[in-house]
């Protein structure tokens, strides 16, 4: 799905349905719920549900709950749980006081755990897991039973109650579901309830040894909070039977019923939550929040505001196809929304000294200019001018080839907001390299234009030698170099299509005054360059900058000359 494809508001069948069960007095009052596992960062793809999750909770008076379905504490831990909530508020959310865990509910699910089994539609398994997927079947082959599928209840509640106690072994044992071996859909032919597990739970430490599986304990969950619009992605919908079964098979006071939607996909970018554990455990990013990385906090430390993020998602809309977004529409959603709210900035991140001859050694002057042409509420500032400049260095040519018309010996251009100024010379190194640049201004042209009405085609930014800033400036761009990382090459993973450019570090750079003390994470418009956010790896004595995005869409460019 292109940038262009995409309308200014999305649509949502979901809420067509909210709509017809209030109209028809179905349900009074709207209960969503967001219902993380605390085993990752959340990604992009999560801010899409949560914009839909707290979305319709506010638009029909609702109330949105956020969950953690913390079932399997061999992988999570706090410090996800926290992130989850900081990233939440981040994008302008709050649960209020509707902060639940699945572990809440852990000892309710055991009783119905006892329930099932009593009834005779649960039972101890003690098939090894591959055992278990042997006798599963295939997509178009049935299960086989289990040998230990006719236990009596009373020998299935002893081996329960053994499986609480400790009694055996980690995986030795399983309790399941007795549904049908035969049945179409595989998660329904006796999937698994509780498994065997000694792992410290970050709530409730080591008071359980068995743990209810994903499946048994999200569809109760929402039971047991009143759940009105259960909300999931696409590959949920193959679970919807056996969350139903569940539903109508255990004394639950209240049914939810189970929504899913297209989950976002978007090129240039994997969303699978162990293949981006992967990038942060092998060390091909620095950690959860690397800029690179697609996950709310990456996007944060990089530049990306909440309202951009949620523009993005509202855009996008709700659909029940899978496909997949450009990330150039996320990229250009960010800039409609900095183009607004970024202070300008001058900032030359490969400096090259330009010297004006007809300028007074000792001499400055300041100069004001507006901090955001979008809005003059931003108001001016005022930028100092001197005798030696920094312009960049792609400004400048000794021999210009055809179609460049910015600095070159003999040319005219306008430094903006300040002079027309002439090249006369430039000096080279030892190596051939440009290292200065003269040049005279025409002193009639101050703030940036002309008596006589002429205009040069090119105006490039600056910034006066004698009152910059250095700065460190990390050229953030695409992790992956293909579309679909995901997709599957003979001998290749996705680890095989990384970016070798996705981060250029920029050392040196000389900035305008005015950034001198920037916190992390404000945000500003390098004029001609992007938009660029401070690092929280920045000090008092050291500026780090993290290009956010381009002016441009620089891969539109690339696609197009390939």
């Amino acid at each position: 799905m292109a940038a262009e494809e995409i309308k200014e508001k999305g649509s949502n069948f979901i809420r067509e349905i909210v709509k017809q069960d209030i109209s028809s007095g179905k349900i009074k009052q709207v209960v969503t719920r967001f219902p993380p596992e605390p085993n990752g960062y959340l990604h992009i793809g999560h801010a899409k549900a949560i914009t839909i999750d707290f979305g319709l909770a506010k638009e029909f008076g609702g109330k949105c709950h956020l969950r953690f379905d913390d079932t399997n504490p061999s992988r999570e831990e706090q410090e996800y749980v926290d992130s989850i909530q900081e990233d939440i508020r981040w994008l302008g959310w709050d649960w209020g006081d509707n902060l639940f865990y699945a572990s809440n509910y852990f000892d309710k699910l055991c009783e119905w755990a006892v329930h099932l089994i009593q009834k005779g539609k649960a039972y101890v398994c003690d098939l090894t897991p591959d055992e278990v997927r042997e006798h599963r079947g295939t997509l178009t082959e049935p299960g086989r039973n289990c040998c230990f599928r006719n236990r009596s209840a009373e020998e299935n509640l002893d081996l329960f109650t053994r499986m609480k106690n400790g009694e055996f072994p980690d995986g030795s044992r399983t309790l399941r579901a007795k549904i049908d071996m035969a049945h179409p859909n595989i998660n329904m032919r006796d999937p698994v309830l509780y498994r065997i597990l000694r792992a410290t739970h970050h709530r409730t430490g080591d008071k359980w040894c068995i743990y209810p599986t994903y499946d048994y304990a999200h569809g109760q969950s929402d039971a047991i909070e009143g759940i009105t619009h259960s909300i999931c992605t696409l590959e949920f919908e193959a679970h919807r039977p056996l969350y139903d079964w569940f539903v109508e098979n255990l004394p639950v006071e209240h049914k939810p019923h189970q929504y899913e939607f297209a989950r976002l996909n978007i090129n240039y970018t994997v969303l699978s939550k162990r293949k981006l554990l992967t990038l942060v455990t092998k060390g091909f990013v620095s950690g959860w929040d690397d800029p690179r990385m697609p996950t709310l906090a990456g996007f944060r430390r990089r530049g990306f505001t909440p309202s951009a993020i949620r523009n993005f998602c509202e855009s996008v809309g709700v659909a029940k196809a899978n496909s997949t977004v450009d990330l150039a529409f996320l990229e250009e959603c960010l800039r409609d929304d900095l183009n607004k709210k970024a202070s300008r900035r001058m900032a030359v991140l490969k400096p090259l000294k330009l010297v004006i001859e007809n300028y007074p050694d000792g001499k400055s002057e300041e100069l004001e200019v507006s901090n955001n042409p979008e809005d003059p509420s931003y108001g001016t500032r005022m930028v100092r001018f001197s005798k030696v400049l920094y312009i960049d260095r792609e400004d400048f040519s000794p021999d210009p080839p055809p179609k460049f018309f910015r600095l070159a010996p003999g040319r005219e251009v306008r430094l903006r907001n300040a002079y027309y100024v002439t090249c006369t010379g430039f000096k080279t190194g030892d190596n051939g390299e440009v290292v200065e640049v003269t040049g005279r201004i025409d002193e009639a042209t101050r703030g940036g234009s002309s008596p006589d009405g002429r205009s040069p085609k090119v105006t490039i930014h600056w910034v006066s030698a004698a009152d910059s800033v250095e700065a460190e400036v990390r050229l953030y761009d695409r992790l992956f170099v293909k579309e679909n990382p995901d997709q599957n090459e003979e001998g290749k993973d996705f680890l095989d299509h990384l970016n070798p450019d996705s981060l250029v570090v920029l050392k040196n750079c000389k900035l305008e005054r005015s950034l001198e003390g920037a916190k992390p994470v404000d945000i500003f418009q390098f004029e001609r360059v992007g938009y660029f956010a401070v690092d929280r790896d920045s000090s008092e004595n050291a500026l780090v900058f993290n290009r956010a995005v381009t002016l441009k869409d620089t891969w539109a460019k690339l696609k197009n000359k390939k």
